[in-house]
């Protein structure tokens, strides 16, 4: 249904008049307007030259009109986190699409005619009731990413494998309940990532281990038949789980690595195996055994309380920044190896996935990550106005918000010249999300600094380095409280995942992860295991009435078999 009133829709009648490429209608105040106009304007379908349009996080918007597939130019097409019940067949006419994500609505299916976007390299269906995708996606044969997590899949089409799919890089499918994974798998050359976790699986493929480009594999969350093998995805161990099925492909000829190679144990990895035999009364010992290396396996988290240490960072909350971005949550986390190889790399890259996954590009959440030694605290989370607001820039000098909002305007700008018109960056995105805010929100130290300006910077002077032991987190949402405890939950699990993976690397050959020995740390001088310790951080107002503590006896509740949380 289209708005009556096209008066109040200024973006569409400047688009219009400016001929421009790009749209985008986000948040509150065009969720007001659709509620009150009953839908869009009708206008909107007639901007043909449009190549970017974004309709967002707007609730009241439960249908998009068949009118849609008069723009034919478009090549990102982003409909994400509004109630959206289904996606018109017209869709297939949007010939140059190259980006489609319709993520976070209530779709219980996608139209066949996606199948009929030849350009289309990303589709993005994720958090939605979907239980089947449509037949033809190999025609898609520039696909190179596709997200389906969190809906209702019990399997993925046979055509998803398709040889013609040789661009296809990522599939992320977690969270659904799928039963099985095609051995048609080994037909993606290019597949680097794959992500099936918390489904239904009972056995993985041999063939995954002839994906020679696969260097991300999830399968956490299923119970796997081979007990040892889902030990190893417990562990996020890619190359050894990869290791193990491609022996056991060679072993056995086709097949599943499912009971045989766990009853073989070793001899699926090591080559030759040894008939030794059996004694009676053996089992319940060795379940004990394994029982005990799986707890062992496992990544610990253990919880200070804030009066376990009096000295701990506080943060007050001014009443100015209620009106701006009013959410926020804090830790402090200690036994973070960022020190070895290339961790703090890893740590920071997989940062950044959640700032684009999770955080939907920073428009729902953003992180910030500081040293515990460079914060000078009680803190104070406050709003200020963009002339007073100053701070000095991760990798430059110290400027006030309006011109670092100008400097970045222009960067983002020539950065999609350069990668054409119709592509905006994630940058030109939450550059957006302070249009029209008379104040900015900010965190600042004690002594008057800025230590950060969400969701666009950190300050250089709380950076972490690889000589950082202590980290102090830092969530901040204009969406809802839970959206931080969420981000951080999965920030944390991360951090997790990362530090038991360094750890297991040196554990297993005695270097960091270039290859150079690991010298043996003196006594604080970093940690020892993979264990990680997380400090509650009070939130309060500036009365020092409590707001909210990270993290709370609800927090940290993760549903993985991996992760022990000890409070």
């Amino acid at each position: 249904m289209d708005g009556k009133d096209d008066s109040v829709w200024t973006e569409i009648e400047k688009a219009e008049k400016e001929n421009r490429r790009e749209l985008v209608l986000q948040g509150t105040n065009t969720d007001k307007r659709i509620e009150s106009n009953g839908g869009l304007s009708s206008k909107l379908y007639s901007l043909t030259l449009l190549n970017y349009l974004e309709i967002s996080q707007c609730p009241s918007l439960t249908e998009v009109s068949e009118n849609i597939g008069n723009l034919i130019h478009l090549q990102s097409l982003i409909l994400c986190r509004n109630k959206i019940a289904s996606v018109p067949k017209s869709i297939g006419k949007l010939k140059s699409l190259k980006v489609l994500d319709v993520s976070v609505n209530e779709l219980q299916n996608i139209p066949e005619e996606v199948s009929l976007l030849s350009e289309l390299n990303t589709l993005n269906v994720s958090c939605n009731s979907i239980t089947s995708l449509p037949k033809g996606l190999s025609q898609c044969t520039k696909l190179s990413t596709i997200n389906v997590s969190k809906n209702g899949l019990t399997t993925l089409p046979d055509d998803l494998f398709s040889e013609r799919l040789d661009l296809l890089s990522t599939i992320v499918a977690s969270e659904n309940a799928l039963e099985e994974l095609s051995a048609n798998i080994s037909n993606l050359p290019a597949l680097k990532t794959l992500d099936l976790s918390s489904n239904k699986l009972s056995e993985l493929p041999f063939e995954l281990g002839d994906c020679a480009k696969l260097k991300e594999i999830n399968f956490k969350g299923n119970k796997l038949k081979d007990k040892r093998l889902e030990k190893m995805v417990n562990g996020c161990q890619t190359k050894s789980v990869l290791d193990y099925l491609r022996a056991g492909g060679r072993g056995r000829g086709k097949g599943k690595a499912g009971g045989e190679a766990g009853e073989k144990g070793d001899a699926a990895v090591g080559g030759g195996a040894r008939n030794t035999p059996k004694k009676k009364g053996g089992g319940k010992q060795k379940r004990q055994q394994q029982e005990e290396e799986d707890e062992l396996e496992k990544m610990v988290l253990r919880v200070l309380h804030v009066s376990d240490n009096p000295t701990v960072v506080t943060v007050k909350v001014a009443t100015e920044v209620k009106e701006v971005r009013p959410y926020i949550v804090c830790c402090v986390v200690r036994g973070m190896n960022l020190k070895s190889g290339n961790a703090l790399k890893r740590f920071l890259m997989a940062q950044t996935k959640l700032h684009d996954d999770l955080c939907a590009k920073r428009t729902t959440a953003t992180i910030a990550t500081h040293d515990v030694q460079l914060l000078k605290s009680p803190l104070l989370y406050d709003a200020r106005t963009p002339n007073t607001l100053k701070i000095v820039p991760l990798g430059r000098k110290e400027m006030n918000a309006v011109d670092l909002l100008k400097h970045l305007q222009q960067e983002a700008d020539e950065q999609r010249k350069q990668k054409k018109r119709q592509n905006v960056s994630g940058l030109h995105k939450y550059l957006q999300l302070l249009d029209g805010k008379s104040h900015y929100p900010c965190l600042v130290d004690t002594e008057g600094h800025v230590i950060s300006f969400p969701p666009i910077t950190n300050s250089e002077k709380t950076k972490i380095k690889k000589s950082t032991k202590e980290l102090f987190l830092e969530v901040t949402s204009s969406n809802s409280l839970q959206t931080c405890k969420d981000v951080m939950d999965a920030l944390i699990t991360k951090m997790a995942e990362l530090n038991k993976s360094t750890f297991d690397h040196k554990e297993a050959d005695g270097s960091d992860e270039e290859g150079e020995p690991e010298p043996t740390p003196a006594e604080g001088d970093g940690p020892a295991g993979p264990e990680l310790t997380v400090q509650q951080v009070r939130i309060t107002d500036m009365d020092g009435n409590l707001k909210v503590v990270y993290p709370s006896k609800t927090d940290l509740t993760a549903e993985s078999g991996n992760l022990r949380v000890i409070r």
